[in-house]
């Protein structure tokens, strides 16, 4: 998610400037109908973080939460961000230094996470310290990534490293709670993840969508941030498409990993759209009816070979609905605070969806009889 916060600070910029014109243009948010959307969480702010991947696998976890056993809880973003740091560590020591080491992550992180480590509520760890109001984990990283790279220079290496990388981690975002209490009742992470959310990691399922893999077979997607060699099960686009039409209309949510760092994604009028990549448009001209560029699995797949489709970001697809023409749009939860005409929420079309997705997670039990069999589960 290199492009993570270049994306994040234009799209401030852009917000921002278009408050100060606000005046003398007033903008008409577009209008969607015949809408199904689901329950979520409030809107978070990821802020100064490469950290999307667990605020939008989160706001999936938090949403089943809900649907499962009518409850909204808060959980704790940097609780599992903390426990994938340490993984990633681990991970790059073994390796010599020859591995992914960053602030990203995907989806897939969050559910091993939780099934692993547990979860615990925002209100019992924050991740902030000393009245800090906002989070931001630059310096953080920066000496996560000088300590581990000054282990390596003395082989073999001290039996005692991780001490030393953890301490950085509890000074920067404090020591998470071993035990805390939940309506009354003492918790550890796990047995709060097992007896108050229920949670399950093999409820969970990794998807993708590319053609130089074969269909209805897992395999390691090669994107930078997969950093656990993770396997996702790859599908034909429009039944890639259709999980997630399918998913929604059943009441299950789903995370999103994507690319956002081009034109047609606009969090300052509420709108991805797929934009020609030829032709300029004025701010007026995007509307969810616009004539958009083609799409099929081809063109897919060359812009992920040249690299042009990365995986800059992950949310949450909370719902779907129609333009006024027709056009089908899902329903986007993002965290980057509540910007933007729908605070915070953004409407994608199927097109901008087809084309810049790189992989998706979702509850198993969104999946049809016919595609568990087809991918043998």
């Amino acid at each position: 998610m290199k492009k993570l916060l270049f994306v994040y600070f234009l799209t401030a910029i852009t917000i921002i400037s278009a408050a100060q014109t606000s005046t003398t243009t007033a903008f008409q948010p577009p209008q969607f109908f015949d809408i199904k959307k689901l329950e979520a969480t409030s809107v978070k702010d990821q802020e100064m973080t490469g950290t999307c991947w667990c605020f939008s696998t989160t706001s999936l976890v938090e949403s089943d939460e809900i649907r499962k056993d009518k409850r909204s809880i808060d959980l704790s973003e940097m609780f599992t961000v903390r426990n994938i740091y340490i993984e990633k560590a681990k991970n790059y020591i073994l390796r010599q230094g020859k591995a992914q080491f960053g602030e990203g992550g995907l989806g897939h992180d969050e559910i091993r996470a939780v099934a692993n480590y547990g979860a615990i509520p925002l209100e019992d760890y924050t991740g902030l310290l000393n009245g800090q109001k906002m989070y931001n984990h630059q310096k953080m990283f920066s000496q996560l990534k000088k300590y581990l790279d000054s282990v390596l220079k003395k082989q073999p290496i001290s039996e005692d490293w991780l001490n030393g990388y953890t301490n950085i981690l509890d000074q920067n975002m404090g020591k998470a709670p071993e035990t805390f209490n939940y309506e009354g009742k003492e918790y550890t992470p796990l047995t709060f993840a097992k007896d108050v959310l229920h949670f399950n990691g093999d409820d969970y399922i990794s998807l993708t969508s590319f053609t130089h893999e074969p269909y209805y077979k897992s395999f390691i997607l090669q994107v930078p941030d997969n950093f656990a060699n993770g396997s996702f099960y790859n599908l034909p686009l429009n039944e890639f498409i259709d999980i997630v039409k399918s998913a929604i209309e059943k009441g299950y949510s789903v995370s999103w990993d994507a690319d956002v760092s081009n034109r047609g994604f606009r969090q300052d009028i509420g709108l991805a759209v797929n934009l020609d990549s030829k032709t300029s448009y004025s701010k007026d001209a995007i509307n969810p009816d616009m004539q958009e560029a083609p799409y099929n699995a081809t063109i897919r797949q060359d812009l992920y070979e040249n690299l042009t489709t990365q995986d800059d970001h992950l949310m949450h697809l909370t719902g779907i609905e129609k333009s006024k023409d027709g056009k089908t749009f899902f329903i986007v939860k993002n965290s980057w605070g509540k910007v933007g005409p729908f605070d915070g929420y953004i409407h994608v079309s199927e097109a901008y969806f087809a084309i810049n997705t790189i992989s998706i997670v979702l509850p198993k039990a969104a999946l049809s009889k016919e595609l568990m069999e087809k991918l043998k589960l």
